[in-house]
């Protein structure tokens, strides 16, 4: 059974993730089935697409599925990792996707909630960055899907806090495009989706792509790579990566050394 549901009207699309025992875990499951939507609905070219939970949920997605990261050694979020994949997947679509969000958003969900080309949220939305509080090094491409999205400080206070912050400041920030009422939030995001259907849509998908690859075009020689790199090493190799996953694992709070 797909654990989303997927629908085309008007070349406005529609993604709907439904793993609701799982609070939308970005797992390798859920991330097959809304990249096979994705394909779906451009095989239908599909001008807009919005990508939601159900309506009125508490959870938009509980971020990366801890059960599915390794136990250590080995790069948990390396470029084949399912949540690498829905980034990608997600800022080089060939139409705008929109995030419409209610309840909150955790960890890697935040990123995939911020690389969607726009982003509508309820008053009771939240947004938390939160791999330091599992002890998880972040990838190179994902921070700079937030520093794209967000001022550095803020991005440094949420990375480094793992504090939630709400819809309205989101929105203050820059980081959130609108945010509207529960009741209004559906048909305020569609007629945005129709707004973009009404225009070219090669011009759309041309101009979404030239902001996608200047957005990127940061300067990085070999050697700043491998010291990123490296840095994120150090903790996927540490005692304290094993520590998060073993105390979210088992419900407790984890107590983390620096080793």
């Amino acid at each position: 059974m797909s654990l989303v549901s997927v629908n085309l009207e008007e070349a406005i699309g529609t993604i709907i993730m439904n793993q609701v025992e799982k609070r939308n875990a970005v797992s390798e499951a859920l991330v097959g089935d809304i990249i096979s939507a994705l394909g779906w609905l451009a095989e239908r070219s599909a001008r807009a697409v919005v990508l939601r939970a159900p309506a009125g949920a508490r959870v938009w997605s509980a971020g990366h599925d801890v059960r599915e990261l390794p136990a250590g050694g080995r790069d948990p979020l390396g470029w084949s990792d399912p949540l690498r994949m829905l980034i990608r997947e997600v800022e080089e679509y060939r139409a705008p996707i929109i995030a419409l969000i209610e309840g909150s958003v955790w960890g890697g969900a935040c990123e995939v909630a911020l690389a969607c080309d726009i982003v509508v949220a309820t008053p009771g939305a939240t947004f938390a960055i939160t791999p330091a509080r599992l002890g998880v090094p972040y990838n190179a491409t994902g921070l700079l899907t937030f520093m794209n999205a967000m001022p550095l400080h803020i991005l440094r206070e949420m990375a480094f806090t793992a504090d939630p912050i709400d819809a309205h400041r989101a929105e203050n920030l820059g980081i959130v495009n609108h945010v509207v009422p529960t009741d209004e939030i559906e048909a305020f995001t569609y007629r945005i989706a129709r707004h973009i259907v009404a225009n070219s849509p090669l011009s759309v998908s041309v101009i979404k792509e030239q902001l996608r690859t200047l957005a990127g075009a940061y300067a990085l020689t070999p050697s700043m790579f491998e010291r990123v790199q490296g840095l994120r090493r150090v903790v996927y190799d540490s005692r304290d990566y094993q520590e998060g996953i073993e105390a979210f694992l088992e419900k407790r709070q984890p107590v983390f050394t620096g080793k």
